[in-house]
């Protein structure tokens, strides 16, 4: 299945259609993946906290999983 990753996808719901994206949640400090707090915040909440540009998470995680 393949997911078109947006600023309001939620972490959960990127890591349960690939899991290969971990990675790049790691790179940006966000180490705490398995939390279930984690899972149900979106891109923009996780990038905004981590303090990472949203855009640049999304396109890594779009190309990724293209």
């Amino acid at each position: 299945m393949k997911l078109s990753v947006t600023k309001d996808t939620l972490i959960g719901e990127i890591l349960n259609t690939d899991q290969t994206t971990a990675p790049y949640f790691f790179e940006m400090g966000m180490h705490c993946l398995g939390c279930p707090s984690s899972a149900g915040e979106s891109i923009e909440e996780a990038c905004m906290v981590h303090g990472v540009p949203v855009q640049d998470l999304i396109d890594k995680l779009n190309y990724h999983m293209a």
